[in-house]
């Protein structure tokens, strides 16, 4: 019975695990390739996977956070979908490496060309994003999911933090710490010390192998000899009193 109870409780457990991550991962959501550092440049992927069983996806309107305009915003071509960018005026100018932006990408649109998303099935949309921003912990991008019936999904809440997940919640960029860069002129003598250093201990290291080894060789050299002798030793009594017996 207890084999039984076993398998039914791990079958149960099966079940739930399937139910909840295909409930949780059913929403359009936003991961970086690699890592998405404050400051810098990085590639996305907009993951969006198909709910329904009688309808397929034709269309995601994707909306760039308007308090953290991007000056670079490139889509990577998806074979089957036409991509269209749009932008806007800024209401504040946006300076990147010396130049003043007036304008950013608001919105990216994917519409189906030739494929489309069908049920059981998901698709990945990639967009290059820089500079990320420096003042916060995170991106929310709204979206909007089309089927082929019409239907329109908004996927536009944003998640509270320590909050419950919303039923249709936007997706999320979480940004990473800016690198640091730490090659500075003390760095570089420091390390050069290290490595001296490492050289010194490994050449200590090496002469006390050697002369442990040395050691080890004579001392076995010296119990040989010693060896020897005693059995040399005895060799020339056992000679000594073999005689003297065949003599009496």
């Amino acid at each position: 019975m207890n084999v039984y109870r076993a398998a039914a409780a791990a079958v149960v457990a099966a079940a739930s695990v399937v139910v909840f991550s295909g409930t949780a991962c059913a929403h359009v959501s936003v991961q970086p390739q690699g890592e998405a550092a404050k400051g810098g440049y990085a590639t996305v992927n907009f993951k969006v996977p198909n709910e329904r069983d009688n309808a397929s996806t034709v269309k995601l309107e994707v909306s760039l956070p308007t308090e953290h305009p991007l000056a670079s915003v490139m889509p990577q071509p998806v074979p089957g979908w036409k991509v269209e960018v749009t932008k806007a005026k800024l209401d504040k100018l946006l300076e990147v490496h010396g130049k003043q932006i007036t304008e950013a990408v608001s919105k990216v649109t994917w519409t189906a060309d030739g494929s489309k998303i069908g049920p059981g099935q998901f698709q990945q949309f990639p967009l290059s994003l820089g500079q990320l921003p420096e003042a916060t912990d995170q991106m929310v991008f709204k979206a909007l999911q089309t089927y082929d019936n019409k239907e329109v999904v908004r996927w536009i809440e944003e998640p509270k933090e320590g909050g419950e997940e919303p039923e249709s919640p936007a997706p999320v960029l979480k940004l990473s710490a800016a690198a640091e860069d730490h090659h500075g002129t003390g760095a570089t003598d420091a390390s050069a010390e290290d490595k001296n250093g490492g050289h010194d201990e490994e050449g200590a290291h090496s002469e006390s192998a050697a002369a442990s080894s040395s050691d080890g060789t004579d001392s076995t050299a010296r119990i040989l000899g010693v060896v020897g002798i005693v059995v040399g030793a005895a060799g020339v009594a056992f000679g000594v009193l073999a005689g003297r017996r065949r003599s009496s």
